[in-house]
């Protein structure tokens, strides 16, 4: 089986950003707006039409069989509006990717999105979580370590703020995708720098910091090939060593996961020859940041498994990083694939 452990709801139809519009106007007059949840009215039709014409048309013209999928990632918009309005529109959106699964069930397995919000109490996040995976089967989540869209001025991975979320996280044997939102910071392109900085951020969080010995169980994908992550491999094990830390293998690697979002083969090579087999998790992560197709090669640059099937790997090996790796990180997977036989 060929699994894709990251793909995202980026082609929601207009109801929903017709929703989304009209809440940012009420935050933008009045920042402290409530609210109500609403409703958005959607036929099961415009989700069919939505995902048919384009995650299902790819996944059956690339030979793909299942993909992770979660709202999309820059319109979690965590910096926009406030605590209630991020759990409204999470709500929604959660519920929505509900629907897309339940209408392709052999398709699309579901995580969540969490409603973070810039100074916000982490408690909603972890009543979303148990509310996505106690009550509608889903098999991880989406963490945001940066709600507040580029400035980096909440705390990092590692502080106490977040150990509820851990606690639920490791409770609910659940992973988190670390990945940041769109960014409000004119210095950074969201899916060009901030994307790649974030991923690359929170691996020197969990370096630098005891969390995993707190929580030996968690477990975290990093995406996009983990941002600068494997190029600079040799510099953060030489970091970790001047800091009197175990090896990266030991310290970090029975945590800490890659995915395979990389658009080129001399990157997905890089990525394969520095971080072993066995943390890597074939992904995507399409329609996503890179719709284009690589005029050098005549393939869309994110059709990732032409690179995976090109790499000098054993079938054993493409096996781990297409299916058996992915349901070690996702072991709620499996419990979801039994259900539907």
């Amino acid at each position: 089986m060929i699994i894709d452990c990251h793909g995202h709801y980026t082609t929601f139809p207009a109801e929903v950003e017709d929703y989304r519009e009209a809440q940012k106007a009420e935050v933008a007059a009045d920042p402290g707006y409530v609210g109500s949840k609403g409703v958005i009215e959607l036929t099961d039709d415009a989700i069919r039409q939505s995902i048919e014409d384009n995650q299902l048309r790819l996944q059956r013209e690339r030979g793909t069989d299942l993909t992770i999928f979660s709202p999309r990632a820059s319109w979690m918009g965590h910096h926009i509006g406030n605590i209630h309005t991020s759990v409204h529109w999470t709500e929604h959106c959660n519920e929505l990717i509900r629907r897309v699964c339940d209408l392709f069930p052999e398709n699309f397995a579901p995580v969540a999105q969490l409603p973070q919000s810039p100074g916000a109490p982490i408690e909603p996040s972890v009543a979303e979580l148990r509310r996505c995976v106690d009550e509608m089967g889903f098999i991880g989540c989406n963490l945001n370590p940066d709600p507040s869209g580029g400035l980096w001025n909440g705390p990092p991975l590692f502080d106490r703020y977040w150990y509820p979320l851990y606690e639920a996280m490791s409770e609910l044997d659940v992973p988190a995708m670390v990945h940041v939102s769109a960014t409000c910071n004119p210095h950074f392109h969201t899916t060009g720098s901030h994307y790649l900085g974030a991923d690359t951020t929170a691996f020197m969080q969990l370096l630098t910091s005891d969390l995993l010995g707190d929580f030996p169980d968690l477990r975290f994908v990093i995406p996009h090939g983990g941002g600068a992550v494997p190029y600079h491999w040799g510099r953060f094990r030489g970091m970790a060593q001047d800091m009197g830390k175990p090896p990266l293998d030991e310290l970090l690697l029975g945590n800490v996961f890659f995915d395979t979002c990389v658009y080129h083969q001399p990157g997905i090579d890089c990525l394969l020859e520095v971080i072993p087999v066995d943390n890597v998790l074939f992904a995507s992560e399409m329609v996503g940041a890179v719709r284009g197709i690589d005029p050098e090669t005549g393939f869309y640059f994110d059709d990732t498994r032409r690179y995976i099937d090109a790499a000098d790997l054993t079938d054993d090996e493409r096996t781990k990083i297409y299916d058996t790796n992915i349901r070690r990180v996702f072991p709620r997977l499996d419990t979801l694939l039994e259900a539907r036989t």
